[in-house]
């Protein structure tokens, strides 16, 4: 008969940190995977008006942003009055139609009339700007327009 052996000590086994390589891996990729990186930096003040009546784009990919309003702290330099910003840049009414084409470009050929342009306009941008706007995509049969609002009353609330 065997006898049994008392354990000596109560001493903690080592932590095995065979596996602690693939879970810093799994981690890394989980953060690569799960973050969404901004497409555009905003040089506008972009305080979006309220609206009541909201609907969510389906295909956010299919959607070209025109931003309109004052620009933002960082870029006084370029004065105070509202600007259109196109991508990374500041533009004219007149540049909406290259913007336009080139986005159509870059998408294949059966999304095209799927594409919507999308504005958004700082609550205290001026209708002229809007309306300057809104000519220049007609003219290059830009029809489909969405305003991008925050849901809320029309008050503000």
């Amino acid at each position: 008969m065997s006898k049994f052996k008392k354990k000596k000590g109560g001493d903690m086994p080592a932590v095995n940190t065979a596996s602690l390589p693939d879970i810093v891996f799994m981690l890394l990729f989980f953060f690569m995977v799960a973050t969404v990186m901004r497409q555009n930096t905003l040089m506008i003040e972009n305080n979006l008006p309220f609206a009541d009546q909201v609907e969510k784009l389906d295909k956010k990919d299919l959607v070209m942003y025109i931003y309109a309003g004052k620009p933002s702290d960082n870029y006084k330099q370029y004065g105070t009055e509202a600007k259109i910003q196109l991508n990374d840049k500041f533009a004219d009414v007149n540049e909406i139609a290259a913007f336009i084409a080139a986005e159509r470009a870059s998408k294949r050929e059966e999304l095209i009339p799927f594409l919507t342009t999308a504005l958004k306009v700082d609550s205290d941008a001026n209708m002229g700007l809007i309306g300057d706007i809104k000519q220049e995509l007609r003219k290059v049969n830009a029809l489909k327009i969405n305003y991008t609002t925050k849901k809320g009353t029309v008050l503000g609330r």
